[in-house]
């Protein structure tokens, strides 16, 4: 639970100062009896000590000064909102480490496949954009509602080259700030957006270092949830500058996304085999489709202090007859 106006919390010192008013204030009503009362005869006076009741009253009117108190600082709890609208931009790996078959079939056919999972856990009214980077950084779908664009971009895809991993990000990056129009003509916004960046190595070429868009990622807010893909015994075949193939190890980067997704503000997963990547890709669906929001609760602890006030003062008329 968060407070929106949390200094207001500082009146909670009143309660037990308050607690020590009234036991001082029973103390002081002891004295005066004793003072003036003949003991032989109080037993004939009193027919029936209150005992705990004397103190319950005071003790329910304190609780509704914390809740009272409580309120007016505005609490708030946070929830699980459907997200009615936002971007999505898979940014995703196709260098030439991408035909590395540690994952089966392949680690480009694993992400493809994965890719079309989450498109299909998302909302319809969600926009998918797809990035694509190898040597370089290209948007092959800008941000549509169109799944079957999307798909058709996904089945194109095939590895070859380096890793522009910093490109792909800013192209990323780029697609999800872009404003589009409201649907009554009105003008334009930009919708919130997450990046979902599946790479399987290092970054290797291109102009930007990946930290950096992160950065500039979480500026803007737009979170960067990262996915490293494959085993630390992948392998792919190369050709050599003499044209001699040779088998290069190509593990994942794990630590290297993690950390774009810290900086970012996103979350980082890793998947050493297909279906992990599936339930990988499936969980971001069902995490992204609804967003955390803050709802007052003030209501609530307003109503539960006039509530213990009636009672203060209910309890205090029929045991005692009268207020407090």
């Amino acid at each position: 639970m968060s407070f929106a106006e949390p200094i207001l919390l500082s009146g909670l010192i009143l309660l037990p100062l308050a607690a020590l008013a009234y036991a001082a204030l029973q103390r002081r009503r002891r004295r005066e009896s004793a003072a003036w009362a003949n003991p032989a005869l109080v037993p004939g006076l009193v027919r029936e000590q209150p005992g705990w009741r004397r103190h319950l009253p005071p003790l329910l009117l304190l609780c509704a000064l914390a809740a009272l108190i409580v309120a007016l600082a505005r609490p708030q709890r946070t929830v699980a909102a459907p997200q009615r609208a936002a971007n999505v931009i898979m940014v995703t790996d196709v260098s030439g480490s991408m035909n590395a078959t540690d994952v089966q079939p392949d680690r480009l056919t694993a992400a493809v496949k994965a890719a079309k999972t989450l498109t299909d856990k998302l909302p319809q009214a969600f926009r998918i954009g797809l990035i694509a980077f190898s040597d370089y950084a290209e948007q092959r779908v800008a941000p549509t509602t169109d799944r079957s664009q999307v798909r058709g971009a996904l089945d194109q895809l095939s590895a070859e080259g380096g890793t522009a991993m910093g490109d792909g990000l800013e192209r990323g990056l780029v697609a999800a700030r872009t404003p589009v129009a409201n649907a009554n003509g009105s003008g334009t916004r930009r919708l919130p957006s997450v990046i979902v960046l599946l790479s399987d190595g290092k970054n290797t070429s291109g102009r930007l270092d990946p930290l950096d868009v992160a950065r500039q990622a979480r500026s803007v807010h737009v979170p960067v949830y990262t996915i490293a893909l494959g085993t630390s015994d992948g392998q792919v075949q190369l050709r050599d500058s003499f044209g001699f193939l040779q088998r290069v190890q190509v593990p994942p980067d794990i630590e290297g996304l993690k950390q774009i997704a810290a900086v970012s503000g996103g979350k980082a997963f890793t998947a050493t085999e297909s279906s992990k990547l599936q339930e990988i890709y499936a969980g971001l669906g069902t995490r992204l489709s609804s967003r955390n929001e803050k709802r007052e609760v003030t209501a609530a602890f307003a109503g539960g202090a006039i509530l213990l006030l009636v009672a203060a003062g209910g309890l205090s008329l029929r045991w005692f007859g009268r207020l407090l």
